[in-house]
């Protein structure tokens, strides 16, 4: 009973740790990311609540990245802790074996596994798509914050202006190009083969998304001919309603739900399915070895930072061990987040990536097993 409720301790001190590394490590890169996130209000006119809801469901995916980092930094200062506390030493005087401890290891880091397999199968990759989905059915807020002084802005799909001064909402010197015909109904031209030119020496923003131009003209340029008509005005009103933000809306293959991806590759990529392209079956190889196999690397940490029990005679060989144990448990993330990217190119590398959990947990199982067992022959 003092075993197991020692047990119980010691997996709650570890998920504790767990989680308020993940947590911290979540909020800093997310904060950074959200920060690059304002540009669907500088540059796209989304509102803020559209802004807030995108950032917090990308917060998902940023948090899913780093789950075998923290259960590395949680593992490795949980035995370093309780080597120097001296507390290691009083189980294995107790008669606790440590091979018990790296069992113990193993089995929470196939509970981190399940946690990261449900995140990167399931909750990420949905969370991703109706990130996606927001602004493919949220239409940009306001035109006003998308005006930049004295630089060109192509935010809005075939839609580029400039202006020279910016006052409130009142602009001056204000050039607008427009090739995607969301101003052919200003000019008797109304086919799709023509670019619009408006020229005005001032304006005023109104309504977030109405436009009103003064002492200007208009060029309406045709596509096939190059030939122009020129209509001249005293005031122009331009109704930006149907402007579409130039922000990716077709949501990416990182961003497809797993389901639909499987789907894609049981059908012989049926391209009526989404992101489902035969060009794209490298990349999707890809996306599915990392949602479904880079988490059985997580039981290698636990594994590696086993070794830290390993006695040393010297302290000067601890304190070396401890950071070439570190090192080498980061090497093996590092190892696994690179080697993945290359899976869908290469069959000799998708394998290798395959088949590298397989080999180091054994292993290293059994090099435990045999440090363990030597110290136990030396002290009787």
């Amino acid at each position: 009973m003092l075993q197991n409720k020692i047990y119980e301790n010691f997996i709650k001190e570890i998920l504790k740790t767990f989680f308020v590394i993940l947590f911290g490590l979540t909020i800093i890169a997310w904060t950074v990311r959200a920060v690059n996130f304002l540009d669907l209000i500088v540059e796209s006119g989304y509102s803020i609540s559209t802004y807030f809801q995108y950032s917090i469901l990308n917060l998902l995916g940023i948090l899913t990245k780093f789950i075998p980092l923290s259960f590395l930094l949680s593992l490795i200062i949980f035995i370093i802790r309780k080597i120097q506390e001296k507390e290691f030493t009083i189980l294995w005087t107790s008669g606790i074996k440590k091979i018990t401890l790296v069992n113990l290891f193993f089995i929470i880091s196939i509970f981190i596994l399940l946690l990261y397999l449900i995140f990167s199968t399931f909750v990420t990759p949905t969370a991703l798509y109706k990130s996606r989905a927001l602004l493919n059915k949220e239409n940009f807020n306001s035109f006003l914050p998308t005006i930049r002084i004295q630089q060109f802005s192509d935010s809005f799909q075939g839609f580029t202006f400039f202006v020279e001064k910016k006052k409130d909402n009142k602009i001056e010197n204000v050039f607008i190009y427009d090739e995607s015909n969301v101003l052919k109904n200003l000019t008797s031209d109304q086919s799709n083969k023509s670019s619009i030119t408006i020229i005005a020496k001032n304006g005023i923003i109104e309504e977030r998304k109405k436009l009103i131009l003064f002492s200007g003209q208009i060029i309406s340029t045709q596509k096939e001919n190059s030939k122009n008509s020129i209509i001249k005005f005293e005031q122009l009103n331009i109704n930006l309603e149907n402007l579409s933000p130039g922000t990716i809306k077709i949501p990416k293959l990182q961003e497809t739900p797993t389901h639909l991806i499987l789907q894609c590759v049981l059908k012989s990529f049926d391209e009526k399915i989404l992101n489902c392209k035969k060009s794209a079956e490298e990349e999707i190889k890809t996306v599915l070895n990392r949602r479904f196999v880079l988490p059985f690397y997580i039981p290698i940490i636990s594994l590696l930072c086993s070794l830290l029990m390993i006695r040393t005679e010297e302290k000067k060989n601890y304190f070396l061990n401890k950071y070439t144990i570190f090192i080498l448990s980061f090497l093996t993330l590092l190892y696994a987040e690179l080697i993945v990217r290359f899976t869908g190119i290469s069959e000799i590398i998708n394998i290798l990536f395959l088949i590298s959990p397989l080999i180091l947990i054994p292993i290293i199982y059994l090099l435990l097993i045999y440090k363990f067992s030597k110290e136990s022959i030396v002290s009787k």
